[in-house]
This record gives C-alpha cells, structure tokens and sequence, in this order.
C-alpha cells in the first residue's frame, strides 16, 4: 500500500476553511470522494462532530435539530442523494429551519455511469422545486466564495441553499478491473 499523503485540491481546502470560520460544529454526510478531504478535516476537528449517516434524507433531519439546539450544521451529499431528501425537504419549509448542504454532482462531466445521468440531470430542479436556493461552482478558484455566499445565506439570513460542485472539479472517474 502506498504511504504517500497527496494534498487536497486547494478547492476542497477552501471549502473546509469557510465551514470551519462559520462555526459549523456538525457535519452530516454519506461517503463521497469528492468531500473526502471535508470529511477527514471534519474527523480530525475536536470541535466538528462528524456523522456518517445511513441515507441523505437522516442529514436533513440532522442539520435542523443541530439548528434547534443552538448548532450550525451541514450536509454533504453526492447528487443522486438529493433524490433521497425530497420528501424530508418539506421539513426545511414547514419549520422555516436555515439549511446549507454542499452537493458532488454526478452524470455531468465525462460521466461512465448511465445510472448517474438522471438524478444528475435533475438535481437542481429538485432543490428548487424544493424551495432551496441553488449556488454552482464549476471552477476550483469559484468555490471558496461560492461556498461562503451560500453559507452566509444560509446561516446569517436564514435561506435553504445548496452549492452543487460540479463534476469537472472532481475530475474524470474511472472504474478499472484488476
């Protein structure tokens, strides 16, 4: 096995540093490549509670009852979890909870997964059927004040957002027999 630590794309850095300057002391998510350099700063942070859920929709569940106990908290998901959330959304607008979740966006970019396209190609029309204001960095230097506009929405004004980051950030996936 290799022992080499590669450093997290300045992207996934910024993105951690504006959760961590906002106070977010959860963060909810289902395990994703293109969160993982969040999820490990988040595991690594005694001030950051982690939680590995078993579906999205418990993370939108999470992030309000951290908002009612006095917590910021936030859900990372990959796109096709927003499919899972729809009807737990309706939580977010009959409570009038503030929601900031931060989405991988799948079946866009050089995507091989057929199964990806769909929920990919939906996503943000589901987020906004939802009443969740939708942000989109595509960009590695559009993140960081992508993220920190819709953090800021969401916890200083009390708006649902999501920031979708798209697939051309994570780069081309490739599954390869060995």
């Amino acid at each position: 096995m290799n022992q080499t630590t590669q450093a997290a794309p300045d992207w996934q850095q910024a993105a951690f540093r504006v959760l961590k300057a906002g106070g977010v002391r959860q963060i909810a998510y289902v395990p994703d490549a293109g969160h993982s350099h969040v999820i490990r700063s988040a595991i690594a942070d005694p001030d950051i509670e982690d939680v590995v859920l078993t579906t999205e929709e418990e993370g939108v569940a999470l992030v309000s009852g951290a908002w009612l106990g006095g917590q910021r908290a936030v859900l990372l998901m990959q796109s096709s979890g927003v499919g899972n959330c729809v009807n737990m959304f309706s939580l977010l607008q009959a409570a009038d909870f503030p929601f900031f979740t931060l989405v991988t966006m799948r079946g866009e970019y050089a995507e091989f997964n057929p199964w990806q396209g769909p929920m990919g190609k939906a996503t943000q029309a589901a987020l906004e059927l939802m009443g969740i204001h939708v942000l989109r960095a595509s960009k590695p230097e559009e993140v960081e004040e992508i993220v920190s506009a819709g953090f800021d929405a969401a916890f200083e004004a009390g708006e649902k957002v999501a920031v979708l980051l798209g697939q051309e950030l994570i780069g081309r996936k490739k599954w390869e027999r060995k």
